[in-house]
């Protein structure tokens, strides 16, 4: 009887370990998905205590470290992000999401060329994915492949017509590509998909800007600003509004901001160095775009010129 009960009491033991396993894995899940909901919800600090929960319970649980990966990236965190998607994509090499938000991660961080190899390995696991085509489309404009990134907006767009980043990503495309007439339509329709999407906004105003209707880009710069203090691309933008106005001192405290919220913000020191030349200001203007063509500005031939003229030391 002793050895019986022994036997049940083992039975007894293991049922309870295999429940409590079996709860943990449900809970795991449970946590998974309600952390995406928050990132979804935009509220990405409870999504990352939830997805903390679910990697307590689970640590091999792929989806959680790619959801919190997303979390990461939504926060500005994008070292964190790219060392969650690591593991994700170490525990499911066919993860396309894992591969999709590092290539995002890598964007945030001007890696565009890892971006675009994680975006290919993402576009291959799943031909249908429509963000992992908006993210290799923002890879491309970035990496001033504009008619790819065009390409890669239109097929996101037919998967997804709703998806607001694929029309904010084909018109900054259409920005670069000087064709800023298609670039406003497709941010009104960003707009219109998501009426608090501080990129469109700026993307909007910088088109504006451009066709010379600066009070237009202003507005949207402003609008950009109050949606997300903290984005330096809309102080960028509105600054190119007010440089394109000749309201040079203004533009330049915009750039100013620009560079406080991103120090190595290339395109905020050539903006500024801009007005500095138009004010006259030549010392200044040289010491921003060296700055600007040692944090990789592409065309520095203006610099040049002046160096060439013995006006920049």
């Amino acid at each position: 009887m002793k050895k019986l009960f022994f036997k049940k009491k083992w039975i007894i033991v293991a049922w309870i370990f295999l429940a409590s396993g079996c709860s943990n894995e449900k809970d795991a899940i449970f946590y998974t998905n309600r952390g995406l909901a928050y990132i979804n919800n935009g509220q990405h600090d409870k999504a990352i205590l939830d997805l903390n929960k679910a990697i307590e319970l689970n640590p091999n649980l792929a989806e959680a470290y790619t959801n919190r990966g997303l979390a990461y990236i939504n926060n500005g965190q994008h070292d964190k992000a790219i060392l969650d998607l690591n593991k994700a994509i170490e525990l499911n090499p066919n993860l396309a999401g894992a591969y999709n938000n590092r290539g995002s991660a890598y964007i945030n961080n001007g890696q565009y060329d890892k971006a675009i190899l994680d975006l290919n390995k993402a576009i291959e696991l799943n031909p249908n994915l429509a963000e992992a085509y908006t993210n290799r489309g923002l890879a491309y404009v970035n990496n001033g492949q504009h008619d790819k990134a065009i390409a890669d907006c239109n097929k996101a767009i037919q998967l997804n017509p709703n998806l607001a980043e694929a029309y904010n990503n084909r018109g900054s495309a259409y920005i670069d590509n000087g064709q800023y007439d298609k670039a406003i339509l497709d941010l009104n329709k960003a707009i219109e998909l998501n009426p608090n999407y501080v990129d469109a906004y700026n993307n909007r105003g910088i088109s504006y800007a451009y066709k010379g209707q600066h009070d237009k880009a202003i507005a949207d710069c402003n609008k950009a600003i109050e949606l997300n203090p903290n984005r330096a691309e809309a102080y960028l933008g509105r600054g190119l509004a007010y440089y394109k106005n000749g309201q040079h001192d203004k533009a330049i405290a915009d750039y100013n901001k620009a560079i406080e919220l991103n120090p190595n913000f290339a395109d905020a020191y050539l903006g500024r160095g801009l007005a500095y030349y138009q004010k006259g200001q030549l010392s200044r203007c040289c010491f921003d775009w060296n700055k600007a063509c040692n944090l990789g500005v592409k065309n520095c031939e203006a610099y040049n010129r002046l160096k060439s003229m013995e006006l920049c030391n």
